[in-house]
């Protein structure tokens, strides 16, 4: 444990993202755009030993704070995430996220048939129909999502 915390050094200001399914950082980031083209220092460690579970993925993101809508969404991808909100290197805000009761344009629908996969330009809405297990309903087509095959928009 001592050497994960050599790893990941400590951010004076901005968002780091703790317990983060094992594997799901990567993913975290492109639902939330964090790609570093703002020139904002971003850290990511993967597969990081933890005591709540066997491993994690962290993110810290130097001077970004994070709106609630974006810790919302994290749930579908990681719902057992925390978000620190760092300043002068002290923590001054931590939120657990939960899942709202619809995504917006986040996500496409996986029916290649649905109306937000069309040349229409509409943007997909999900509806989040059990908070529990992740089950997401497309609100055009109807189809129920896999969370883990959604794609990003």
């Amino acid at each position: 444990m001592e050497q994960s915390e050599l790893l990941v050094r400590r951010i004076k200001e901005g968002t780091v993202i703790d317990h983060i399914d094992e594997g799901k950082g990567l993913h975290v980031l492109g639902a939330l755009n964090i790609d570093g083209t703002d020139g904002s220092l971003i850290t990511i460690a993967l597969n990081v030993p933890s005591g709540k579970f066997s491993k994690k993925d962290i993110i810290k993101v130097e001077n970004k704070f994070l709106k609630d809508d974006d810790t919302n969404k994290l749930a579908v991808i990681a719902p057992k995430a925390t978000i620190n909100m760092i300043k002068d290197y002290k923590l001054v805000e931590k939120r657990r996220v939960s899942l709202p009761n619809e995504i917006d344009k986040i996500f496409r629908c996986t029916n290649p048939d649905c109306i937000t996969n069309s040349s229409e330009h509409i943007e997909a809405i999900m509806d989040v129909i059990d908070k529990e297990k992740r089950i997401l309903k497309c609100r055009y087509c109807g189809r129920i999502l896999d969370i883990n095959q959604l794609k990003y928009n």
